[in-house]
């Protein structure tokens, strides 16, 4: 093998070996993006259930304030008829 092939050969195999690492690196990358981002979601969705069910309370009482509320509304109104 001449010289100049050799250098040839020497560089690509660094090229590829640079590649590698650098593929390695967005990969794990990638692999750490998916796992925070249903992280992320898990934490959204939490959230959302634990303030429904600290709320829940208050919206059964809300709602049923605002039924007692239209029935007053309704037997009122029949009251002119």
């Amino acid at each position: 093998m001449e010289p100049e092939e050799k250098e040839m050969l020497k560089k690509t195999l660094e090229l590829a070996q640079e590649n590698n690492k650098m593929l390695r690196s967005i990969r794990r990358g990638m692999f750490w993006g998916k796992i925070m981002r249903v992280v992320y979601w898990v934490i959204i969705i939490g959230a959302a259930i634990g303030v429904y069910y600290y709320i829940e309370p208050y919206l059964n009482g809300a709602i049923g304030a605002y039924g007692g509320v239209k029935g007053d509304l309704r037997s009122f109104g029949n009251l002119f008829r």
